[in-house]
């Protein structure tokens, strides 16, 4: 069997196959709409695995293309490429190098994510989730703006906190600024005023979709305590098709939530984890704030590790990795999921 190792860039693409042995047989660069790559491997062997570098805003499109043609692939993350880099004969950096290095990963790590056709879904809700976390970046930013702007139209003028967001207090504003000499800071004002109400629409409908979408896919999820619509997707996006996991210790480490063993000679300790998916992590330390305060197994866990001589902060990363497995474990019961 080959393994065809892939740089890919926005215009452009480079394929390198190796054997088992991680030689060299073939490099091949194409224009990224070239349809020529998949014609030019076919000649190199009919068993071949493609190792893709694990960039999706740029490898997706190929992903698809690969897939359709029922072709094999993994994907690489970049980290694993540094030591094949440096390993290899040839010392720099080009795109026939790295992609070289993509294919030795690959034959290197057995165990690598592939593409799954169930994953469709979950993409589609994390694309979601992600377009709303944008939406309200850029409310609260043009929020901002028009504080300002009321501010130096009439000092006098308060706006009370976090109102912005709502229809009848930018109704009020609007009403308010309609009064007043038209002149160009108003003018703004009162297209920023449009603009934080078009926003605020266009999030409430996210909104709706989202609780549908996390409805189909995963409703027991809604009713973990302190899982709301807006976690749970955040939740179903990273993590994605719930077989992709062995065990909850593996999402735990994906979500960064496990603590790393940092041990040495009799010395038996652990460290926290720095690294994993740190949107996964957010979502879990939502659950644990939100559980802290109003779930009362949560709150008695958490008095337990207190007692036995941990931190508020250390009881809450220990409450973060026992989601992990409850979460694991709702995803897996889900028959949505299976």
């Amino acid at each position: 069997m080959i393994v065809i190792g892939v740089d890919v860039h926005k215009h452009s693409l480079t394929a390198v196959a190796v054997d088992e042995a991680g030689r060299m047989l073939d490099e091949r660069t194409v224009a990224a709409a070239d349809g020529e790559l998949l014609a030019w491997a076919r000649k190199l062997g009919s068993e071949r695995l493609w190792a893709l570098e694990d960039c999706r805003q740029l490898t997706r499109w190929l992903e698809r293309q690969l897939l359709a043609a029922s072709e094999e692939l993994v994907r690489v993350p970049p980290k694993l490429m540094a030591p094949e880099r440096r390993a290899g004969r040839v010392r720099g950096k080009s795109d026939p190098i790295d992609a070289l290095a993509v294919g030795r990963a690959a034959l290197r790590e057995p165990e690598l994510s592939r593409p799954r056709p169930d994953e469709q879904p979950f993409r589609e809700l994390k694309l979601l989730v992600d377009h709303r976390d944008d939406l309200v970046d850029e409310r609260r930013r043009g929020q901002q703006r028009l504080r300002w702007h009321l501010h130096q139209v009439d000092p006098s003028f308060a706006v009370p906190a976090r109102r912005l967001d709502r229809p009848a207090r930018l109704d009020r504003v609007g009403r308010w600024l309609a009064r007043r000499e038209q002149n160009v800071q108003v003018r703004i004002a009162r297209e920023l005023v449009s603009r934080c109400r078009l926003l605020t629409r266009m999030i409430a409908e996210l909104d709706r979709e989202l609780e549908q979408r996390t409805v189909a896919l995963a409703p027991a999820l809604l009713e973990l305590p302190g899982c709301g619509v807006l976690t749970a997707a955040k939740l179903l996006g990273e993590v994605g098709p719930i077989g992709r996991f062995r065990s909850d210790a593996q999402l735990a480490r994906h979500g960064g939530v496990a603590p790393l063993e940092a041990s040495s000679g009799r010395v038996q300790r652990h460290r926290l984890d720095r690294g994993g998916n740190r949107q996964l992590n957010a979502a879990f330390y939502r659950i644990a704030i939100t559980q802290a305060r109003v779930h009362p197994a949560a709150r008695a866990y958490l008095e337990r590790k207190q007692a036995e001589g941990k931190s508020r902060r250390e009881a809450i990363r220990c409450l973060k990795r026992q989601l992990a497995r409850v979460v694991f474990n709702t995803l897996k019961a889900s028959p949505a999921l299976t």
